[in-house]
């Protein structure tokens, strides 16, 4: 037994030197990081391999994608869309005791990258059978979610900082999107701004070493990238950049449209009286008819992109495949299965823009906008609608066309599309969900200390109390002005009635016989030991109040907070979060 003990003592030893070496060293983060990288890369081309066998399996699909069929040969294989609904509710009725599962920007936000590894496992395998089934989603989601899932589990094991967590959870899951695109300036800007929230110089290198480590992996094994043939055309004149603007704000506007269409079709389902676990069935019987009309509302939409590039069909087409495909995502989300709207939104941009290019020839007389060009960005103006990041959809147009002349107009139209999103909408389709659910993430930025600075744990416990029926002539006795500012007021029972400032009880025009219960203010107004400062400051401000008291559930007092310190508190917290963002804290 001593010996054993003594074995085991060199290895803790070991283990605990390792971890604080990565807690303290930048190269041994960076280090992780690709390490970080390899093991995302891996579980992207594991989620993909698995997808496209499933289609292979269910539909007969070879190398082309599910949504490139002309048509569905045999009808029958539609009854795959329902039967993965089943298969969605029997994987929802094992999970049904468990919280809603924690997804990569969530807890980024909120909870410190922090994700349990059941969320991970949940997230990826109901995607992966809502994709593989055919419904109306895209992989994207299940990309994301392991990779960041995956590095948040490594980064827990090393007991890494907050901030260190949080970069190597963005990190995984930028390299999950590199790997499944083969582009990794599009990884890394897709964990600084979707999963981070901010360009951080403390970042910049662990984010690219991951990213290029999932790409590069990708690119070894032989795993074909997402790529479009595009040529190379004329230099984009200073007439299409200003009609790419117009066509940014008109993708902001579509983009803004689906995502209220979902919204609405959810808290429409809510008032329709089919149990909440049974929504996947119907939602795939629904999706039966839609896409027997057109197989390009099938999956994501990758091979219906390449082939409508390659194709140009007319308008009338265009814009009859646009509508099916928004009604199958639609349908797809609302009724329960699982995905990302990314790639259908690359999807349903590259519709729009050809639409746009033709209507704006037709109305000239003369070609004025290309309709290959103009489906590439509308592709990347719709998808910063509703994934956000314009920087990262500017790139991945750049790394998969390799049209280097073409950027300057896409980028026009993704910081038109992303400015007016924001300024009329505000959230990106994942934030707008945890929204809907009661959030109040509009972004993947840390305010997840805000939730721990709760009343609870800055109040003062210090006050004076001071029963209601007390007359003002024996509290002016008991408290003389100057000994305190303010006096807590209870009842017989030692129930909470309100706060009076003492000064308002040396008022000389008072009745000395008056009760103090009767000079309180805020009786209504109390906090909750759980409530976060960004509530409390809300409640100071909407009834003018200097203080306020935290009650239990029974109105008893367990202290006070005043505004002054709530602010001060607020303040030293963001300024501590600021400089841990920049790398500045230790």
């Amino acid at each position: 037994m001593l010996l054993e003990a003594q074995t085991k003592l060199p290895a803790k030893y070991a283990l605990v030197r390792t971890r604080r070496w990565f807690r303290a060293s930048e190269a041994a983060h960076i280090l992780l990081a690709v390490a970080v990288g390899l093991v995302a890369g891996l579980a992207t081309i594991a989620i993909e391999l698995l997808a496209h066998g499933m289609q292979h399996l269910f539909y007969g699909v070879g190398v082309n994608r599910l949504s490139a069929l002309a048509s569905i040969r045999h009808p029958w294989k539609l009854v795959f869309l329902p039967l993965g609904g089943l298969l969605l509710i029997a994987v929802n009725r094992l999970s049904a005791q468990r919280h809603a599962p924690i997804d990569v920007v969530e807890a980024n936000a909120l909870h410190g990258g922090r994700i349990p590894f059941f969320d991970t496992f949940r997230v990826s395998l109901q995607t992966l059978i809502s994709n593989g089934f055919g419904a109306s989603v895209g992989l994207e989601a299940a990309y994301a979610q392991a990779g960041g899932g995956l590095a948040s589990l490594i980064g827990q094991w090393f007991q890494l900082r907050r901030r260190d967590l949080r970069t190597l959870a963005g990190a995984g899951a930028g390299a999950g999107i590199a790997a499944a695109f083969g582009a990794p300036l599009t990884g890394a800007f897709y964990a600084f701004e979707i999963m981070i929230g901010a360009y951080v110089p403390a970042a910049i290198a662990p984010v690219a070493a991951a990213a290029l480590a999932g790409a590069l992996l990708t690119r070894e094994l032989g795993v074909q990238p997402f790529l479009i043939a595009a040529t190379q055309g004329e230099p984009i004149s200073n007439l299409a950049y200003v009609l790419y603007a117009c066509l940014g704000v008109l993708t902001a506007l579509a983009g803004i449209a689906i995502m209220q269409l979902e919204t609405g079709a959810e808290r429409l389902l809510a008032r329709v009286p089919l149990p909440a676990q049974w929504r996947p069935l119907v939602g795939g019987l629904l999706l039966i008819p839609i896409v027997w009309t057109s197989p390009q509302a099938l999956s994501s939409g990758h091979g219906a992109l390449r082939l409508e590039l390659a194709l140009q069909p007319a308008m009338a087409f265009l814009l009859f495949v646009f509508a099916l495909k928004v009604l199958a995502s639609v349908i797809s989300l609302s009724f329960g299965f699982r995905g990302g709207l990314f790639f259908a939104s690359l999807f349903l941009g590259s519709l729009l823009g050809p639409v746009f290019a033709q209507a704006v020839n037709l109305g000239a007389g003369e070609v004025l906008l290309d309709p290959n060009d103009a489906a590439l960005v509308g592709m990347a103006a719709l998808a910063v609608t509703i994934v956000g990041g314009p920087m990262t959809c500017s790139l991945l147009v750049l790394e998969t066309t390799h049209n280097f002349s073409l950027t300057g107009a896409v980028i026009t139209a993704t910081l038109c599309a992303s400015a007016f999103t924001r300024a009329h909408f505000g959230y990106s389709f994942s934030t707008w969900r945890l929204h809907l659910r009661g959030s109040r993430i509009r972004s993947p930025r840390d305010i997840g200390w805000t939730a721990m600075l709760t009343a609870g744990r800055i109040m003062r416990k210090d006050w004076v109390s001071l029963p209601e029926a007390l007359s003002v002539e024996a509290f002016r006795s008991t408290v003389p002005l100057g000994s305190t500012s303010k006096v807590v007021v209870v009842d017989s029972d030692g129930h909470y009635r309100g706060i009076l400032q003492t000064a308002l009880g040396y008022r000389p025009d008072l009745d000395r016989s008056a009760t103090i219960g009767s000079l309180a203010q805020l009786g209504d107004v109390v906090l909750e030991p759980s409530t976060d400062v960004a509530e409390m400051l809300r409640r100071f401000e909407a009834n003018a109040a200097d203080e306020l008291a935290v009650v239990d559930p029974e109105r008893r007092v367990l202290g006070v907070v005043s505004e002054n310190h709530a602010r001060r508190r607020y303040f030293e917290e963001m300024e501590r979060s600021q400089k841990a963002l920049y790398g500045e804290a230790g």
